[in-house]
């Protein structure tokens, strides 16, 4: 979708289906807007079909208009609104204009839109907006005969009188902004909706390449061989039952002159997930499709970050295999030796996604990762305390995971800090390996997430579950049915707030 803003006199040369306009309670009940709406506003209030309420639409024909041949009248109720306000209402417009089969639209924003948009800059409400409208413009790829998808092609944003340069600055900036955070969010989706007999580890290192050669990324793949060359013994017990063996992913992003305080986004790329030996349930199997949710979460981000380029080094890794059943599978029992020479005692095959994250985030301290942050859809039990509502998170940095739950709070994506006090740690104490596997049902998300943490060796570390949050059954906010994406924007949000840190000892 091409997003564009303007401000004066709406030409005739800017044509489009549909021209939307914002609409109040007050100005729905009692006028504001001008003459000739506001005579209609009256007549559709009183008969009850348009009141301002928030979310409410009502689409009617313009016969006399110089650009659009429809409006839609969108409610966004009494009170001024927030940031996640204003990119769920884009996402919910977006959505009533492709019912309407509408590719053009004109959005009209009120002369008082600053007031509305309370306390956001003009780069800010860009931003909410262009994303809204990307992430509400999500479509899930199908595979019948029928490959017909309609979608909106151009939304122009215009603004009635002249604005300052400054200020269109601002709105430009937001605009690709959120078309960044929105893409990046979208090609998660894409990767996470995609069935697994079209997407191996060998497919997701085909596309994290792709990814990484249009922005000019320095990236890495470990094949197999290679990975078991370096000894990367997690990676290769998970992979080595199924027919499509592992792959290492990494990409490097470096934003600054020197290759120093980089930050490593580690993402679980588990292409699918049966269980292993301890095989799951046959019911709801079919969504393990979404277990490398992770890694496509993080490759999503390296892909906003190769349209913004900011000022920051990321180096992104994503361990990548199928968790597969086979006479040469591993096993209950197993002992595995990680790369970083630590054992592992395998108690439950289905418990694979910490196994290879534990390789990954070794091999990334080895690529200059300083702090680390791992996304995965790791464990039913984060679905036992927080739903498919919030993310579950474990730190063993208290100042770093508040950074990045604030990060959450602006990108609209909720996070709940799981407690991690010494006696989870011991519950992972094995009597004849260094570390176990799992530590059984209670508390299964908190030792689940410490597990990994051991493997940061003592660099600021969160861990991210979102195996509630990934794949959603049903549409909610700007999420579709199926992938969310999560966890791309508040990434972002966080990335982008470190470039603008100074640097430590940095004075002026």
């Amino acid at each position: 979708m091409n997003i564009e803003w303007s401000s004066g006199r709406l030409t005739d040369s800017a044509k489009a289906n549909a021209l939307v306009l914002m609409i109040s309670e007050s100005e729905a009940q009692h006028g504001g807007v001008s003459a000739e709406w506001d005579r209609r506003l009256h007549g559709l209030n009183k008969a009850g079909l348009f009141e301002g309420k928030v979310n409410q639409t009502y689409a009617l024909p313009l016969e006399d208009h110089p650009a659009c041949s429809l409006a839609i009248l969108t409610g966004v109720g009494a009170g001024p609104l927030d940031k996640s306000d204003l990119r769920l209402w884009a996402a919910q417009l977006v959505r009533t204009a492709i019912r309407l089969k509408m590719q053009r639209v004109i959005l009209q924003l009120p002369q008082d839109f600053a007031l509305r948009a309370a306390g956001l800059s003009d780069m800010e409400a860009a931003q909410a907006l262009s994303e809204g409208f990307i992430l509400g413009a999500y479509r899930r790829k199908h595979y019948k005969l029928d490959q017909s998808q309609f979608g909106i092609d151009h939304l122009l944003i215009h603004q009635e009188g002249e604005a300052e340069e400054e200020r269109a600055a601002g709105w430009r900036e937001g605009l690709e902004r959120g078309q960044a955070f929105g893409e990046g969010t979208n090609l998660a989706r894409d990767l996470t909706n995609t069935p697994g007999n079209l997407l191996i580890p060998s497919d997701l290192a085909v596309a994290a390449i792709a990814v990484a050669e249009r922005y000019g990324f320095p990236a890495e793949v470990l094949d197999e061989q290679e990975i078991a060359r370096k000894g990367m013994g997690g990676l290769i017990a998970v992979g080595k039952g199924s027919v499509n063996p592992p792959r290492m992913i990494v990409i490097r992003y470096q934003g600054t002159g020197e290759w120093e305080n980089v930050i490593g986004l580690v993402g679980k790329g588990i292409t699918f997930d049966t269980g292993g030996i301890s095989l799951k349930r046959a019911p709801g199997m079919e969504d393990m499709i979404s277990d490398m949710g992770g890694a496509a979460a993080v490759l999503g981000v390296m892909e906003a970050l190769g349209r913004l380029r900011p000022p920051i080094n990321v180096v992104m890794a994503i361990p990548s295999a199928e968790n597969m059943p086979a006479g040469n599978a591993f096993k209950p029992g197993d002992i595995v030796t990680s790369y970083s020479g630590r054992t592992i005692e395998v108690l439950n095959t289905d418990a694979e996604g910490r196994i290879v994250l534990a390789d990954a985030l070794t091999y990334i301290r080895e690529w200059g990762a300083e702090r680390i942050v791992d996304v995965a859809t790791l464990t039913g039990a984060v679905l036992s305390t927080l739903g498919d509502i919030a993310t579950g998170a474990v730190t063993n940095n208290e100042a770093l995971l508040e950074e990045i739950m604030a990060a959450g709070d602006s990108a609209g994506e909720k996070i709940w800090q799981l407690p991690a006090y010494p006696e989870f740690r011991d519950m992972l104490k094995s009597e004849v390996a260094d570390i176990r596997g799992s530590a059984g049902r209670y508390g299964g998300a908190t030792t689940a997430g410490l597990f990994i943490g051991t493997f940061a060796e003592g660099l600021p570390w969160v861990h991210l579950d979102i195996a509630g949050t990934a794949f959603l059954a049903r549409e909610r906010g700007v999420n579709p049915k199926g992938a969310s994406g999560v966890m791309v924007r508040t990434l972002l949000e966080w990335l982008l707030s470190q470039a603008l840190l100074p640097k430590a000892g940095a004075t002026d």
